[in-house]
């Protein structure tokens, strides 16, 4: 039997034959780009959830199966075994680094932490209980202004330099946020220290005395930040295209995809997950609240649950609770309430059948919530933290949409459902 290359789409007796494409993995897609030119319709998908915006070779996801992928590794392989600057040269390299490639690389990384001194005034410009989102977002944009050597983006040279600034450069200015937040000094970056203990040491070190790194916790926050870096074409990354369609600068894009993720159904899930776990509370109240998920009436949500995207066990989560333990074991933690909820719930929501049957398996946001929290993070720091993590993933994305020669200006069509021509009526003639 021959294999199917095409599908046969009639209208008013007019078949028109849209090519199928396939990926190296995953369902084929039709291509429709001439449907228009072929019979005056538009396609209509809210949310482009059918809909393939673009090509592109960084990230795969199999819902169903629950896998996660970054350039063909599997995304718990990476957790277990590399870091996340070895992953953020794989996510925007395609291979993993070599010896000396992952040597040159931290170097380059490292080296570009500090960021331009005349940024620490233009945080005084905010007010001091300003959302660190909105204050990243606005320095983000901002750094277009410092870096002029780097925004050409016809210059493929210029692209690599802004795009290690910015993996370089994020950690120091959300934990310089974090610092302004609380009324501390900015502390500066330390060469000496790796990419996850440094940002710990200019998050929570201060000027008059020695901060001293848990390993197990920069481990934890190196995990968090594997886990988030990307996650395939999602709202952020979607948005990070979008304006990079237009030719905008890389600094300008990204500050878009950080304005994105602040939205509470995109990057606050996990604050969400953990004001869920801290409404339950304590295990013996776990009966009441599964019966209030369960009642359509009810308007309570069991938050951390479920996913767009995976209809099965989110890979992500399990490194997370075994995470979750190392960091509370570390921190003397012992007998945590709130983790005890977490995991009597999992425990419950992969046995019972109303979450069986719903596909409502706990997901990564389920227990991150619960790792930043014991390391000293307010909740208005997670949705940075997140951004963080997923800079690479939008840079990574960005700079595949800027080589590819079949990309083009992001131009969603709609459905039109106003007035059709009126005439116009002068102000005096109005009833």
């Amino acid at each position: 039997m021959a294999e199917q290359t095409s599908v046969v789409l009639e209208d008013a007796g007019k078949k028109v034959s849209l090519p199928l494409m396939e990926g190296s993995v995953g369902p084929k897609v039709i291509d429709i780009r001439k449907l228009y030119a072929e019979t005056g319709h538009f396609t209509y998908d809210p949310g482009f959830t059918s809909t393939a915006s673009c090509e592109s070779k960084i990230t795969y996801i199999d819902g169903d199966e629950g896998v996660l992928l970054y350039r063909g590794y599997s995304i718990d392989e990476l957790a277990e075994q590399s870091d996340f600057p070895e992953v953020c040269y794989l996510l925007l390299n395609g291979e993993l680094p070599t010896a000396g490639q992952k040597s040159q690389f931290l170097k380059n990384i490292t080296y570009h932490t500090m960021v331009h001194e005349q940024l620490s005034m233009f945080f005084r410009g905010f007010r001091r209980d300003a959302h660190p989102m909105a204050v990243i977002c606005g320095v983000v944009g901002a750094l277009s202004a410092f870096y002029h050597d780097s925004t050409d983006i016809s210059d493929p040279h210029q692209r690599v330099v802004a795009s290690h600034r910015l993996i370089a450069k994020m950690p120091t200015i959300i934990a310089m946020a974090y610092k302004y937040s609380v009324g501390q000094p900015f502390m500066y970056p330390r060469n000496d220290l790796d990419y996850c203990s440094n940002f710990l040491y200019m998050t929570f070190g201060v000027p008059c005395e020695p901060y001293k790194v848990s390993p197990t916790l920069a481990n934890a926050l190196d995990k968090i930040f594997i886990l988030h870096a990307d996650h395939e074409q999602n709202a952020s990354t979607s948005t990070v295209r979008l304006a990079g369609s237009s030719g905008a600068n890389p600094f300008a894009c990204i500050a878009a995809g950080i304005a994105c993720l602040w939205g509470p159904a995109h990057g606050g899930a996990n604050e969400a997950a953990l004001n869920m776990l801290q409404q339950v509370g304590t295990p013996d109240r776990i009966p009441e609240y599964i019966a209030k998920a369960k009642d359509k009436n009810d308007p309570f949500r069991l938050m951390g649950f479920g996913h767009r995207v995976y209809k099965n066990y989110d890979p992500r989560a399990k490194v997370m609770q075994q995470t979750a333990k190392a960091v509370l074991e570390e921190l003397g933690v012992h007998n945590d309430p709130l983790f005890q909820v977490a995991m009597e719930l999992e425990k419950i929501a992969l046995s019972d059948e109303y979450f069986i049957e719903k596909k409502l398996y706990p997901n990564v946001d389920f227990y991150s919530g619960i790792i930043l929290r014991a390391m000293g993070f307010p909740t208005t720091m997670f949705t940075p933290l997140f951004a963080l993590a997923r800079t690479v993933g939008w840079i990574a994305q960005w700079a595949e949409m800027i080589a590819d020669p079949s990309q083009k200006i992001g131009r969603p069509r709609q459905l039109y459902t106003g007035a059709d021509r009126r005439t116009f009526v002068p102000v005096e003639a109005r009833g």
